[in-house]
């Protein structure tokens, strides 16, 4: 791929196309958070869910606060391009969409973790739901962030 230079557009020009290209990004991250967020809200009106200890109950609430969180945040962008439309602020739009998108997808990341880390805990105990929570962590935190350093620096190849 080539810089803007070589694509010969106007500022005008690539501040649509980034947020286009965060539009499209923030689509997918959008179908994770709904798919995480309605299966933990499920949960509760299960009969194993009266089984469960004190510390998987604060568990699922935390993860029910992520998830909630993390929706509120995707929809920010959305919210913020509705307010300032037509204010000529794209580019202040796109960067602020960058930071957020960013925030959800820590987001997700947690509440990944953290699922994980309430099933194996139902499901085999808790010494096992801890080991799933650190190689979860450490997987996730590669992916999402030793990856992409590793390919904005140039050092990683496809």
């Amino acid at each position: 791929m080539g810089d803007a230079s070589e694509r010969q557009e106007t500022q005008a020009e690539k501040l649509d196309r980034n947020w286009n290209d965060m539009l499209q990004e923030l689509r997918v991250v959008q179908t994770g958070v709904q798919l995480l967020s309605g299966f933990l809200l499920t949960l509760p009106f299960t009969d194993r869910f009266k089984e469960i200890d004190v510390w998987q109950q604060r568990l699922y609430l935390t993860l029910v606060l992520v998830a909630g969180l993390a929706v509120g945040v995707t929809l920010t962008p959305i919210g913020v391009h509705r307010r300032v439309f037509g204010q000529h602020v794209k580019d202040r739009v796109v960067q602020a969409g960058h930071v957020f998108l960013q925030v959800v997808i820590g987001l997700l990341a947690v509440i990944i973790v953290g699922i994980s880390t309430l099933i194996f805990s139902l499901v085999l105990g808790w010494p096992e739901a801890i080991v799933v929570a650190v190689v979860a962590t450490a997987v996730l935190v590669a992916l999402l962030v030793v990856v992409p350093l590793g390919v904005a620096r140039g050092n990683v190849r496809p």
